[in-house]
C-alpha cells in the first residue's frame, strides 16, 4: 500500500484519516492554517480543529478548557487534599502526591493501566463546566476509575492504544512487541489506522 501522504490545505478527510502524523506535524500544520493557540493543543484537539478546517474551511479552536494559565502552579502552594485546583501541571510531584493520598484510602492502590489518561480528560471535564473540584476530589476519582475500568483502554482518537488492545485480543498468544511492530507497519499504510485495516491490507 502507497505510503501516506503529505499535510496540505487541499486534502481530502479520507486523505488526513488514513495518515500518521506526529503532534510536532499537526501542531506546524495547524498554525499555517490559523488555528487558534495550536501551541497548546493536545494532539486529539489537533486532529479534531484540522478535521473541521478541512470539512468547513474554517480555522476554529474546538477546545472548551481554558488554554491560559496565569498565576501561581498549584504544586508550588504545596499539594493538599483541600487544595482547589486551579493551575494544575502534570508533573511527578503531583502524579506521586496523588497516588501516595490514594494508597492512604486504599491501602495497596495501584494505578490501572489507561487511568491516568482517562482522569486528565475527567479534571478537564468538570473544569470546563464550571464544576469547583479539588485534589481530594481528583484521588477520589483516580480510586474509583481504578475500580470501575475494565479491559484494555479504548478512546476516541487513541489510535495507537486501540490498535494494541485489537491487536492483542485477537492474537492471544503474541507479545506487545508484536503488536507494536505491526502498529509501525500500519503508520505506514495509506489506511485507516484500525487493526481491521491492517488485518485486510495483509
Amino acid at each position: 500500500m502507497a505510503k501516506r501522504t503529505r499535510l496540505r490545505r487541499t486534502m481530502t478527510e479520507t486523505e488526513f484519516e488514513n495518515g500518521y502524523w506526529y503532534a510536532t506535524e499537526l501542531r506546524a500544520f495547524a498554525t499555517t492554517i490559523g488555528i487558534p493557540s495550536a501551541s497548546k493543543l493536545r494532539k486529539d484537539e489537533l486532529e479534531k480543529a484540522i478535521t473541521h478546517f478541512i470539512r468547513t474551511g474554517q480555522s476554529r479552536n474546538l477546545v472548551k478548557r481554558g488554554l491560559v494559565k496565569s498565576g501561581p502552579r498549584d504544586v508550588d502552594k504545596g499539594l493538599r487534599l483541600d487544595l482547589p485546583i486551579v493551575h494544575y501541571t502534570s508533573s511527578k510531584e503531583t502524579k506521586d502526591f496523588i497516588q501516595r493520598e490514594a494508597s492512604r484510602i486504599q491501602p495497596g492502590f495501584k494505578r490501572a493501566s489507561g487511568t491516568r489518561y482517562l482522569l486528565n480528560r475527567w479534571r478537564e471535564a468538570q473544569i470546563s463546566s464550571g464544576r469547583r473540584i479539588t485534589y481530594g476530589d481528583l484521588v477520589k476519582e483516580a480510586i474509583r476509575l481504578n475500580q470501575t475500568k475494565q479491559g484494555p483502554l479504548r478512546i476516541e482518537h487513541g489510535r495507537y492504544i486501540n490498535f494494541i488492545s485489537d491487536f492483542m485480543r485477537a492474537n492471544k498468544n503474541s507479545s506487545h512487541a508484536d503488536a507494536v511492530r505491526a502498529w509501525h507497519e500500519l503508520k505506514t499504510m495509506d489506511a485507516p489506522k484500525t487493526f481491521a485495516a491492517w488485518v485486510k491490507a495483509r
